[in-house]
């Protein structure tokens, strides 16, 4: 070996130690910064035609392992998932209070039941009228603050939407500009470990917002893909899209989450990730929430009908001059048709003494009036003939109004034996015409309506539906156009239509009892919601979804519509708390000042079996409201209580993943001693080496 290839070689080490010795000064003086990874230098042996020359450092790289890292990603995907949802759905849950406390909104629902019992031992104590109707009206307030409360909880996470998107957007920039900078220094073999671990810091940002894969590119860098295969960055940088709804209701339809690859092709986001903030996000804006929304409304709603319920069998004393029903969404023909039983509308005097009274007895489509056949379209002219001027009946809008002349009043009853009832409920109570509790939208959707009946749209009139899949993406927009027949049934026809109508997802059916509901095909059946509904129905003036209460959007906007009915909260003496004797004939007393048995009814409205719709994942059924709203009380604090368990055990697997990777790719200092030991002595032999040599130059020189 000539004395030029022993310099030649000794300087080779003394170059490789040093740059070996730079990489430990960097690994130790980054001992404690969060996220960095220790660097490698790769030393390799140089030989020149078959003789050692020396070593260099081939490359300086990261100490990364990439199954611990695919874990990390994907443990820490998980728990910002889990960890939104838990983190919004607390904010639901804490909007209903503590559940066994006196404030909490469940308590109150008992607090009105037992207001209401109060009055019924004192009928005549206004205090008491004034408390029952106080706590009446303080829970349906606070089921309005409630529900808007939870459709802002919704709008906030599909704010954090936009901005998680935004933020996916200019981390994938980022990556892939350092993409560039460490294939350029890869070419020249110089050292990208610092834009490799800054890549590494942005990666583990993006894999919070969404679950991806990383792998490593030949040239240097990564190319990422979601975890269903779709390109994010390597080729170039994905773009992903989303307009945020603006204000949110519970009849909001929201945009797609839509990425864009590098090469132009558009796919749904949601499609392609099963965890991160966006998915938790999404779940909880577009399931859990709205699931919870439409249970309150479902509770809401029958707390008012069981009210209302009592309070149509009831009478205030003296009886009010007028009973003006709510909007029943159909016309007096359909809404009269199909009733059984038997009711008394009875007009009385001031002081509780029957002037006139008007038998109704019901059978389908044939009743009579004191006798007197009527049919649906006789029916307020033979009633109006029966009371004899002493009332008149119209119908307006949708509306049925009873008003006595001159000083009178009307009271409604059903008969004991044979009550009348329609879908469930009484002559008094379909239509509304002494509700306790009002709304301005249709409450419940037992319409009583059969196939044959008028549903009153226009035909040509539209309403539009989209299906989303299990992911949560759009699956397809659907308008449907109302028909030229008539009656319910064409207009559910044209609703299961495959070709222009839902049918290919799903089908509508039409109960016995005049409810409308929607079965997806499918496991899981696709979910449908309500884009835009212009249907106008003649004379209500009610649309399709409100009438028939389609999609859990209209059903869950119902919680912030209810209130005290506008005269009885201005005066407490109209609340019915008197029930009418039908035994009394013309000229006899029926009404008293004393009679508590309405107030009683009202108490015990809590305790009535109901029939509750499928609502928010609940199956419903038959259950009182009372325990009702026990069982909700008890599954929200479940599911709140399940949320945290699962953002805690997300967390602590997140936590472990990154112990171990950072137990791998962190720094040791123990090991960069021993390393720095070790290049300082290769280092002090590469100077000895080159000593040598020097000094065999000398000698050599010396002797010629």
């Amino acid at each position: 070996m000539s004395l030029n290839a022993i310099m030649n070689t000794a300087t080779s080490g003394l170059a490789t130690a040093q740059t070996q010795l730079r990489v430990v000064s960097d690994n130790v003086s980054n001992v404690n910064t969060p996220g960095y990874v220790r660097k490698i230098a790769d030393q390799v042996s140089l030989t020149s035609q078959g003789r050692g020359a020396g070593v260099d450092v081939a490359r300086i790289r990261l100490a990364t392992d990439r199954f611990l890292q695919a874990a990390g990603l994907n443990a820490g995907a998980e728990a910002a998932r889990q960890g939104v949802r838990h983190e919004l759905y607390d904010r639901v849950q804490s909007l209903f209070g503590d559940p066994g406390g006196n404030a909490g909104f469940f308590s109150q629902v008992d607090a009105v039941f037992s207001a209401f019992a109060a009055s019924a031992e004192d009928p005549a104590s206004s205090p008491r009228r004034q408390d029952a109707l106080f706590r009446t009206q303080a829970l349906f307030d606070e089921a309005g603050r409630i529900g808007g409360q939870i459709q802002a909880v919704r709008e906030d996470a599909d704010g954090r939407i936009q901005s998680a998107v935004e933020k996916a957007n200019n981390l994938l920039e980022r990556i892939e500009g350092l993409n560039l900078e460490i294939a350029r220094a890869t070419v020249v073999n110089g050292d990208a470990s610092g834009a490799e671990t800054a890549q590494s810091a942005l990666i583990g940002q993006l894999a919070e917002l969404m679950d991806i894969r990383v792998t490593a590119r030949a040239v240097g860098g990564v190319s990422i893909r979601t975890g269903a295969g779709t390109l994010l960055a390597g080729e170039g940088a994905a773009t992903l899209s989303y307009t945020r709804a603006g204000t949110v209701t519970g009849e909001t339809a929201f945009n797609e989450i839509w990425v864009t690859e590098p090469g132009g092709q558009k796919r749904s986001l949601l499609d392609n990730i099963v965890s991160g903030e966006i998915r938790g996000l999404v779940e909880l804006r577009d399931i859990e929430a709205p699931a919870t929304a439409e249970r309150l409304a479902e509770l809401v709603a029958h707390v008012a009908d069981e009210l209302n319920r009592a309070h149509n069998a009831n009478s205030s004393v003296p009886a009010p001059v007028s009973l003006t029903g709510r909007n029943v969404g159909q016309g007096l023909e359909s809404a009269i048709a199909g009733f059984s039983g038997q009711a008394t509308v009875a007009v009385t005097s001031a002081a509780g003494v029957i002037q006139a009274r008007a038998d109704i007895v019901f059978s389908g489509a044939a009743m009579t009036v004191n006798g007197s056949a009527a049919t649906p379209a006789t029916f307020l002219t033979v009633l109006n003939a029966q009371l004899g001027g002493a009332a008149t009946a119209s119908f307006v809008d949708g509306r049925l109004t009873i008003a006595a002349t001159g000083t009178n009043g009307v009271a409604v009853a059903d008969d004991p034996a044979d009550p009348s009832t329609k879908a469930g409920r009484g002559f008094s109570h379909y239509f509304g015409l002494n509700d306790l509790v009002s709304t301005d939208r249709p409450a419940f959707y037992e319409t009583g309506l059969t196939a044959a009946s008028a549903h009153g749209f226009t035909a040509g009139e539209s309403l539009s539906f989209r299906f989303t899949g299990e992911t949560g993406s759009k699956l397809r927009d659907i308008q449907v156009t109302v028909p030229p027949g008539g009656t319910v049934g064409d207009l559910v026809a044209a609703l299961n239509d495959p070709a222009t109508g839902v049918g290919r997802f799903g089908s509508f059916a039409l109960a016995a009892d005049g409810s409308l509901s929607f079965t997806g095909y499918g496991n899981p059946a696709p979910a449908m919601t309500v884009l835009e509904d212009t249907t106008i129905q003649i004379p209500s003036g009610v649309s399709v979804t409100e009438l028939f209460g389609v999609g859990g959007g209209v059903r869950a906007s119902r919680a912030d519509g209810f209130s005290l009915r506008a005269d009885i909260r201005q005066s407490p003496s109209k609340l019915a708390l008197a029930q009418l004797n039908l035994s009394a004939a013309v000229g006899a007393s029926a009404l008293s000042t004393g009679d508590g048995r309405g107030a009683l009814r009202l108490a015990d409205a809590g305790e009535r079996a109901a029939n509750f719709a499928p609502a928010g994942g609940s199956a419903g059924g038959s259950i009182s409201v009372s325990r009702y709203a026990s069982e909700l009380s008890g599954e929200i604090g479940g599911r709140a209580a399940a949320a945290r368990n699962r953002s805690d055990t997300a967390k602590a697997l997140a936590t472990e993943a990154s112990a171990r990777q950072t137990a791998y790719e962190g720094v040791n200092l123990d090991e960069e001693l021993v390393l720095m030991t070790t290049y300082q002595q290769a280092f002090n032999a590469s100077a000895r080496l080159i000593q040598a040599a020097r000094d065999m130059y000398d000698t050599l020189l010396g002797m010629i």
